[in-house]
């Protein structure tokens, strides 16, 4: 089981819920509505903030890469 799939696993089904909708979101392009940021250090990689969670991701070209999904704590955006 990797990284992502064991955060997921530790979501309530709301919270799961509201991931999909942001990765759908990320996937069709529609960034518009969603509270993005650039990491700083970084030049390619992103977090959209929903709430308390965070989703960590990379752009590749047209491909995104979901690094991290984790609440919002001190090491959130460390790799």
């Amino acid at each position: 089981m990797d990284k992502i799939d064991k955060a997921l696993n530790q979501l309530i089904f709301k919270e799961k819920e509201r991931i999909r909708n942001v990765i759908k979101a990320l996937q069709l392009g529609r960034f518009n509505n969603l509270d993005i940021k650039k990491l700083k250090g970084f030049r390619d990689i992103f977090r959209v903030r929903k709430g308390e969670l965070r989703i960590v991701y990379q752009l590749l070209g047209k491909n995104i890469i979901i690094l991290k999904i984790d609440r919002r704590k001190e090491d959130t955006y460390k790799f």
